[in-house]
């Protein structure tokens, strides 16, 4: 592991060790500001809100129950078109990442393993909401939002303290009203129903902006709200952290707009309406600067979420630039190659694997090479040479993909320390313990062999 900043990383430790015991003596309530992603109209960029309960679990997704001591609690959302229920539970680990253990979590996903990690717990354990076709096979929907969320888009988490006195009366509410779906978009959405849970905990905590949203509430405004609310009640435990996008070919989501921004942001609407009406234009242009909508940043001051480490301080400049430095003695990096590129390129080379669970049923995807099929471990607990009969070329160039991506620049953060600490660690063992000048010299040949190996593979019918 590289020389990096111990006594600064140390205390980051305690203090983290302090927030996350402060947080597990407590119940809390905390808002999920998820960003959009796919083809965005103006109204679809202002993203997605849930909200999760640490003290609130799911007896099945349709019923809620106290949590008992270890678990994780659930979250719990609206969606369209799921079943025609208005609300729908998931634990927390599986609405994220679509497993059921923290060490099942891939470590680079394309859409064939993200479907099928999805369709996999869906048979487990949604079939009462999301049913098989009459042929047996995955039906259609919006059922897919329900897990693995972490897989399409980046998400701002904001945790207010509760108590067990609320989340059992919340409980009793929910578990006794109708679950009816009445979803509509502009007075009915997602997060009108982070909003009334919100303000079920703390009543008139959240509300929307009938200026910066012309009236829809909006997950933006909902965050900004219960931040709003936090400062005014400091005596309430208040927490911001950012839950990464996990790597690999899927596309990235961008940043969460209000319905305004939204709207002064597309050039699809915005252009036409100024050609036509300059004023109306102006006025747009007045109310967004007026608001302040531009100037919010979910990520500002927040921690990382580690799924078997709960929450961690983001990785300094001084250590990632070390990291940095570290990996690039250690292994060569093509010239003029991001790395984003190369897991895109992960994800184009394996477009003929088939994604599947080994015997301890972490995820792994069978490539096809030539008359073989070769097993690639794509989790921490089975990506490893001794895991699976992938060639060690694969492995490292996978583990180095995944680490220049999270090592990149810029905001929202891409992992915690401990899931760098844990990735360096990963491809260390993978190089054999190599001499670090032999390790150099001989990634690059490595690199273009198991690129051609794959290329052929991918060529196969």
């Amino acid at each position: 592991m590289p020389c990096l900043g111990k006594i600064r990383r140390s205390l980051g430790t305690l203090l983290v060790l302090g927030l996350t015991c402060a947080g597990l003596a407590r119940a809390s309530a905390t808002l999920l500001l998820e960003e959009p992603y796919g083809k965005l109209g103006f109204f679809t960029a202002t993203g997605h809100a849930a909200v999760y309960l640490s003290g609130v679990c799911a007896e099945t997704p349709l019923v809620l129950r106290p949590c008992a001591p270890g678990e994780l609690g659930t979250v719990i959302s609206r969606y369209d078109g799921v079943g025609g229920y208005d609300w729908v539970a998931i634990p927390l680990i599986p609405y994220l990442y679509a497993v059921e253990r923290p060490q099942d979590i891939p470590l680079f996903v394309d859409p064939k393993m993200t479907s099928f990690l999805r369709d996999q717990y869906r048979r487990k354990h949604l079939e009462m909401v999301a049913p098989d076709r009459d042929d047996g096979r995955t039906p259609g929907g919006n059922w897919y939002e329900l897990v693995g969320t972490a897989y399409d888009r980046t998400t701002y988490a904001f945790a207010i303290e509760t108590s067990s006195a609320r989340d059992k009366a919340f409980i009793a509410r929910y578990n006794s009203s109708p679950n009816r779906s009445h979803f509509r978009t502009v007075s009915h959405n997602c997060a009108d129903f982070a909003k009334d849970v919100i303000n079920f905990y703390y009543p008139k905590s959240l509300h929307r902006s009938v200026v910066a949203d012309v009236g829809i509430t909006t997950p933006k405004q909902m965050a900004k709200t219960l931040i709003n609310f936090s400062a005014r009640h400091p005596q309430l435990q208040f927490s911001r952290f950012v839950i990464p996008q996990i790597p690999g070919s899927m596309a990235r989501s961008t940043r969460v707009h209000g319905v305004v921004e939204s709207f002064l942001k597309s050039k699809k609407y915005m252009i036409p309406s100024a050609v036509a009406s300059p004023i109306f234009a102006g006025c747009v242009l007045a109310v967004y600067e007026g608001t302040g909508a531009g100037r919010f940043d979910p990520a500002q001051q927040a921690l990382v979420f580690n799924a078997q480490r709960a929450l961690e301080p983001t990785l300094g400049a001084e250590d990632r630039r070390s990291y940095q430095s570290e990996l690039n003695h250690l292994v060569a990096d093509p010239a003029g190659e991001t790395s984003g590129a190369r897991l895109e390129k992960w994800g184009r080379l394996l477009r003929n694997a088939e994604p599947d669970l080994d015997a301890q049923g972490h995820p792994l995807l069978r490539v096809p090479m030539g008359e073989e099929v070769v097993s690639v471990g794509i989790s921490g607990s089975n990506i490893l040479p001794d895991d699976n009969d992938a060639p060690e070329p694969f492995t490292q160039e996978l583990l180095e993909a995944r680490l220049r991506d999270e090592l990149r620049r810029g905001k929202p953060p891409k992992a915690s320390e401990s899931d760098i600490a844990r990735d360096w660690n990963l491809l260390q063992k993978a190089l054999n313990g190599s001499d670090a000048e032999v390790t150099a010299r001989v990634a690059r040949p490595l690199h273009a062999g198991s690129e051609a190996r794959l290329d052929r593979a991918g060529d196969q019918p």
